[in-house]
């Protein structure tokens, strides 16, 4: 099938991907098709298959791509005091995710329509995340800065909080993201020591 006239694939890929992500995050995945995604990029609905195989698998690289582009950013400094590490993982997070909401929205509200295969590929992704978090809180409990019971439920319950900042900050609002940012630090602080 031919590309329509004035198409450029090095830009008409990625306003695809855009373009999913948004309809995914304003309507969910479920119902949105691919003659909507085509209609707001401005091509056929079966030029789509040029950049993409199917929805699920333009929904799995929009996770994908979010989780390696995550991955790829956080940094941990194992020299560090564990409480400063945890410190800059609070501000990492917020940050990074706050900049992403709708790709954020996608990775955790679409999990489930993801096929078996692909959930676990994500979910490995996830882990690894959570896993780097999970070694801060061990370091800091070996090294007596941290009373955590449970550093698995910690790190989950530490992730969930903070990727709730999306949910409800809207920049303008009476706090700006550095004062949200130092209050849930204190949050995490006092949760842990």
């Amino acid at each position: 099938m031919a590309r329509t006239a004035g198409s450029h694939s090095d830009i008409t890929g990625p306003r695809v991907r855009d373009a999913a992500l948004r309809l995914f995050a304003r309507g969910g995945y479920a119902a949105v098709s691919m003659r909507a995604i085509a209609a707001e990029v401005g091509v056929q609905a079966g030029a789509l298959y040029n950049y993409t195989p199917d929805k699920q698998t333009l929904l799995f690289d929009l996770m994908e791509g979010h989780m390696t582009e995550l991955l790829a950013a956080a940094r941990d400094d194992p020299a560090l005091d564990a409480r400063e590490r945890l410190h800059r993982f609070v501000a990492f997070h917020i940050r990074f995710h706050h900049a992403r909401p709708d790709a954020v929205f996608i990775a955790y509200m679409e999990l489930r329509n993801l096929t078996p295969e692909n959930f676990a590929r994500i979910e490995a992704l996830r882990g690894a995340y959570e896993d780097g978090l999970e070694q801060i809180l061990r370091d800091g409990v070996a090294a007596e800065a941290f009373r955590v019971e449970d550093t698995k439920i910690a790190t989950l319950a530490i992730i969930a909080m903070l990727t709730g900042v999306n949910t409800w900050f809207r920049t303008g609002g009476r706090l700006s993201l550095e004062e949200v940012t130092a209050q849930y630090w204190e949050m995490v602080r006092r949760a842990v020591m």
